[in-house]
């Protein structure tokens, strides 16, 4: 089901970016990631709610464990560590074994292409897709769904690992892989220990948002 969604919606996505004129931009514009990003996440969302219905109990929130605590807010500086820290740390001795594929500016390329993509008024659509629909589209997506049935089959340590190295694997950059494979283990663990999205969700935002507003002060 993962598969088939995922290869029709990019598809759909490609076929967005094609039409609009920008297959072979250097620079894409970010109204036109954002609707390529909405054709990607939207049959997800779709699958998922027709999965609730047949084999759920209809409740999206409830069968996907979209629940918040204020404790969850404990995300935040969670999802800081990880950027500044955890990623840093993880990916380093693989810039040292292999600087050509892991050196920072590799790492960092695809960040820097779409925060370079946000002039003005774009960056806050830029926020808008990067720090709230990716963070809870994904967690719905890679623990709520994928994690979840990995722990009914494979137990919960097994499904940890597996979600994560899925989730990393995913977004297709060799680069970025160690430090997204690290930051989806915490998210796995956020998500096992909780039995909620709550935290997860906030962690995911927060790395997110460090990201960009370390970008910011960087420019």
């Amino acid at each position: 089901m993962w598969s088939l969604t995922y290869l029709f919606a990019n598809i759909c996505g490609q076929a967005v970016i094609s039409v609009l004129g920008y297959t072979n931009a250097d620079v894409v514009p970010t109204w036109v990631l954002a609707l390529s990003a909405l054709t990607l996440w939207g049959p997800y969302i779709g699958v998922l709610l027709w999965v609730s219905k047949r084999n759920g109990s209809g409740n999206f929130a409830h069968d996907f464990s979209l629940r918040f605590h204020m404790k969850d807010l404990w995300g935040i500086p969670l999802g800081m560590a990880s950027q500044l820290l955890l990623v840093v740390l993880v990916t380093l001795p693989f810039q040292w074994m292999f600087p050509s594929l892991f050196n920072q500016e590799a790492v960092e390329k695809r960040a820097n292409d779409l925060f370079d993509a946000a002039q003005g008024s774009w960056i806050v659509l830029l926020v808008f897709v990067v720090v709230i629909c990716a963070p809870l589209v994904e967690e719905i997506v890679y623990r709520a769904f994928i994690q979840h049935s990995l722990a009914v089959a494979y137990g919960a340590r097994v499904s940890v690992l597996l979600a994560s190295f899925w989730f990393a694997a995913v977004h297709l950059q060799v680069a970025e892989f160690p430090g997204l494979f690290a930051f989806a283990i915490v998210l796995g663990l956020c998500f096992s220990r909780t039995k909620r999205l709550g935290l997860s969700i906030v962690t995911h935002m927060s790395f997110n948002a460090t990201a960009l507003t370390v970008m910011a002060l960087t420019r």
